[in-house]
């Protein structure tokens, strides 16, 4: 049992598992470049079947033009929330395998699951460099695609905001009593042996 961050688990897991969380309020701060890429660095290093490696990051910095253009792109109620990040990091998957040798591409079935590996090293990279990572859906997706120049065959499957922690008091009045995190379902409601 390992208890961290106002979180318990049932077995002797690594605290950095219990302090990764997606909070919602930033400082605003403007990010180094080179800590996004450390952070992106680290995301890259994930597991993918065959080695394909089929995520591919799309982002910008707070204070750019890009980071304006990326939370247009958001919903709304997430645009309220996550113009306090430091960076936006859309994160793509390429539905087919292209071989080296020029054959015709094949779908790669995988590549979402392997893109959210990447993520998870993404949002833990982010604990280890003093940022969080909280990962959405709430976005365009069509204007994402075409936007931001995906090329046929790929897939966009989030965004992340990421961002050095600020005060809560700055979200909107129904966030804010939600900004902690949250626990999850016990281990036997989610891993089976043998079967379902």
């Amino acid at each position: 049992m390992t208890s961290s961050n106002n979180r318990t688990s049932e077995y002797n897991v690594d605290p950095i598992f219990l302090d990764r969380w997606s909070p919602r309020a930033f400082d605003g701060s403007v990010m180094p470049k080179e800590d996004l890429l450390t952070i992106l660095d680290a995301a890259h290093w994930a597991p993918s079947a065959f080695n394909y490696q089929p995520w591919r990051f799309v982002y910008a910095l707070k204070g750019t033009a890009e980071f304006d253009k990326f939370l247009d792109i958001l919903i709304e109620f997430n645009q309220g929330w996550a113009k306090n990040a430091s960076a936006l990091v859309f994160v793509f998957s390429d539905t087919l395998s292209r071989p080296a040798d020029g054959s015709e591409p094949k779908s790669y079935r995988s590549h979402s699951f392997d893109a959210g590996a990447a993520w998870g090293l993404l949002s833990l990279q982010a604990i280890k460099s003093g940022y969080f990572a909280h990962a959405m859906t709430g976005f365009s997706f069509d204007r994402a695609l075409s936007e931001l120049g995906a090329p046929e065959g790929f897939h966009v499957n989030a965004v992340v905001a990421i961002g050095k922690p600020g005060d809560k008091e700055a979200l909107p009045e129904g966030l804010r009593s939600r900004e902690a995190p949250n626990d999850r379902k016990p281990l036997a409601e989610v891993a089976f042996e043998g079967r379902f």
